[in-house]
């Protein structure tokens, strides 16, 4: 994922400009967003008639948004935030002179755009569109407009009971508890002498006691399983090569890796019979990239942890709890859906994003999980918390955080912490174990009902390296504890695993996109009905999430290499 690099004009920030910026960045609490993006650079102009422009490349080595201020003489300024189209292309410039132009160059040409001028001007047409991305200077970039993010019947109903009614909470608990536990459980038939099909070599077979026949309730379409699909082989997904399928009960998962307590415990009767779908994405053909939602996961406080001292007079962990001036859309750039292969839900929202009970809720203010996206930290990277992130150069690493790490925040492009390590690698014997707090309810925070019950429905991801390659697993599990998900990792031998979200299949959302009959567009693939019917109505039907219709949720994103 090789970035463009700063155009002749948009000049370098200064060693000792970076310096400060870095410094601020690294304060206690700060005023806004655009101080979270210590790469920042900036030009500004002034106009025959008194107007400032000022155009910020917020993380040039990212070189995708872009923050333009105008400012006329005696006005307030106004402020719009731009994607550009190609990072691998273009590259944004600021000219001098009597009337300033917005330059854009790239492929040894250089185009010229002033789209604040005119009666009305593009830029007010634009921003007045309605668009979550309203094209540009001949769609070279985009106006991102705020917009309204869709959320699924039963996640407006719950949010409703949590914002209105007294312990509208304990009540979504109780209602998740009664009615929902183990609503979405899934338990294929299987077929002792079926004939699987072929396994994909390249990632071998899951460590598995026994290995039946399953016919899966998943609306994945995989290559030779027409009698169903061997309980830990992995399997082609039609129509897109690198992209490869498997699932398994944590039943089947051989006995030398559960009688290995490890910090994990026993797993009952429900979750060993509960099937578990995993997808697989091989890195070497993808790219992978994280959008945050129109309204989750915010950035004020967490109603979790307890509060001291001046944090009571910060709008956030962070010091604000807007965006502002910088716009969240929670959906895809219309310049990247021609390569998408896929999208799954991120993980929780800010108010279950942090840790009410255990030592990590008495400091680094509760352990608030942080997340970045396009270079810009919308929430520090807290040290302790298992994270996903891609450099600038497109590794794609999980670990758990440190405070050394915090170093290496100028060279990410993207980044998303949810919880603690669900399985990691014991640096003496290099085994995938069970992360150290997958049993603690309170300590791993991994919520559940009320009373305590981990079991429910789940997801989460893992890195994993096979046969020389690097591969980003996402699996879904009908209905399990934390140590049940370590099981499965463990089983398919996982670098680093995390968990997502959990609770309902809209949270837990994954599809894997092909193209249609005519070849104009993109056919979801869900891994059950249940995510299919997340997807919004459009007049022609229901329209993906994330990719063809703004969520209120973070995501992340695949997308097939150039």
């Amino acid at each position: 994922m090789a970035h463009a690099a700063v155009a002749e004009g948009m000049t370098e920030a200064d060693a000792a400009t970076l310096a400060a910026q870095w410094e601020t960045y690294n304060q206690d609490s700060v005023g806004s967003v655009i101080e979270m993006a210590p790469m920042r650079t900036a030009q500004e102009t002034v106009a025959a008639d008194g107007t400032t422009y000022r155009l910020t490349s917020l993380h040039p080595g990212v070189n995708r948004w872009y923050l333009l201020e105008i400012q006329a003489e005696g006005a307030g300024a106004q402020r719009f935030h731009f994607e550009n189209a190609d990072a691998q292309t273009w590259t944004l410039t600021l000219t001098d002179g009597d009337q300033p132009e917005l330059s854009i160059a790239g492929l040894g040409s250089q185009d010229s755009c002033t789209p604040w001028t005119g009666e009305p001007s593009a830029l007010a047409t634009a921003a007045g569109s309605g668009l979550p991305y309203a094209p540009l200077c001949g769609q070279k970039i985009y106006l991102r407009n705020k917009v309204s993010g869709s959320r699924t019947n039963r996640e407006a109903v719950s949010d409703f009971l949590r914002e209105n009614v007294v312990f509208g909470d304990k009540l979504v608990n109780l209602i998740k508890g009664t009615f929902f536990e183990d609503a979405f459980l899934e338990n294929a038939e299987t077929v002792e002498d079926g004939d699987a099909g072929d396994a994909v070599a390249a990632l071998g077979t899951a460590a598995l006691d026994r290995q039946p026949v399953m016919r899966p309730n998943m609306s994945i379409e995989v290559e030779g399983a027409e009698g169903g699909m061997e309980a830990g082989a992995w399997y082609a997904v039609e129509g897109n090569e690198g992209v490869y399928s498997s699932v398994m009960k944590p039943a089947y998962i051989a006995n030398s890796i559960l009688s290995e307590r490890n910090g994990a415990n026993w797993l009952d009767g429900v979750e060993q019979n509960a099937d578990v779908y995993l997808v697989a994405f091989d890195l070497g053909k993808f790219e992978v990239g994280y959008e945050l939602g129109t309204d989750h996961p915010g950035l004020g406080w967490s109603s979790r942890p307890s509060r001291s001292g001046s944090d009571w007079q910060l709008a956030g962990p962070d010091g604000f709890n807007r965006p502002d001036p910088l716009v969240r859309n929670g959906m895809l750039s219309p310049s990247l859906t021609s390569r998408a292969v896929a999208a799954f839900a991120g993980g929780f929202k800010r108010d279950h994003g942090a840790y009410r009970f255990s030592d990590y809720a008495t400091f680094n203010r509760g352990h608030h999980y942080g997340f970045l996206s396009n270079g810009v930290t919308f929430s520090r990277l807290i040290p302790n918390l298992a994270t996903l992130y891609v450099t600038l150069d497109g590794e794609v690493g999980m670990k758990t955080w440190t405070e050394a790490d915090n170093e290496m925040v100028p060279n990410l492009i993207y980044a998303r912490q949810n919880g603690v390590a669900v399985v990691d690698r014991d640096p003496e014997t290099g085994q995938a174990v069970p992360g150290d707090r997958v049993s603690s309810w309170g300590g791993g925070n991994w919520s559940g009902s009320a009373d305590a019950q981990l079991r429910t429905l789940r997801s989460g991801t893992c890195l994993k390296t096979a046969g020389g390659r690097q591969f980003l697993l996402y699996a879904y599990f009908s209905s399990v504890t934390p140590s049940a998900m370590a099981r499965v990792f463990q089983a398919y031998d996982c670098d680093y695993a995390m968990l997502l979200d959990m609770n309902s299949p809209e949270l837990t959302y994954l599809a894997v996109y092909k193209q249609n009959a005519n070849g104009d567009g993109l056919e979801p693939m869900h891994l059950n009905r249940y995510m299919a019917e997340s997807d919004p109505w459009g007049d022609n039907g229901r329209i993906p999430r994330f990719v063809g219709f703004a969520d209120n949720r973070d995501f992340f994103y695949i997308l097939r290499k150039e």
